[in-house]
């Protein structure tokens, strides 16, 4: 599946996510959809508590489903937050989480009505700190 290709299909399969998401706090609903090198795509959406640091946000839920499922080689992650044509970008959490796996992954973002916004991981995590580091 190209990327481009992919960008709306991976924007539509976020929003369905985004319709299980528990956030009766913040009332900041997200859904992400991320998408492996072999093409398949796993769904999250945040899912909040009342003990506010064990919320855990879409884009987790996503890789760890993928993770759980043996899959660890993935290309491109959609967001959405409440608002179908406002970009929603991974927090910084979330942005370490995914570098581990792709510093170079693709995320994309709606950007406006019928249109899409797409950034590299390493545009929005410059100077991540990875297992490199660790050696």
């Amino acid at each position: 599946m190209a990327l481009l290709d992919a960008a709306d299909t991976l924007l539509d399969q976020a929003r369905i996510a985004r319709e299980n998401a528990h956030a009766p706090y913040s009332r900041f609903p997200v859904g992400a959809a991320l998408l492996t090198d072999d093409g398949r795509v796993f769904t999250g959406c945040n899912v909040e508590n009342a003990s506010y640091g064990l919320t855990i946000c879409a884009e987790r839920v996503a890789v760890f489903k993928a993770v759980s499922e043996g899959v660890r080689n993935f290309r491109a992650i959609a967001v959405i937050g409440p608002e179908d044509d406002l970009p929603c970008s991974p927090c910084g959490a979330c942005r370490q989480v995914l570098h581990e796996f792709n510093p170079t992954l693709r995320v994309i973002a709606p950007s406006g009505p019928g249109s899409s916004r797409v950034w590299t991981l390493s545009e929005l995590l410059p100077h991540a700190f990875g297992a490199e580091r660790l050696v």
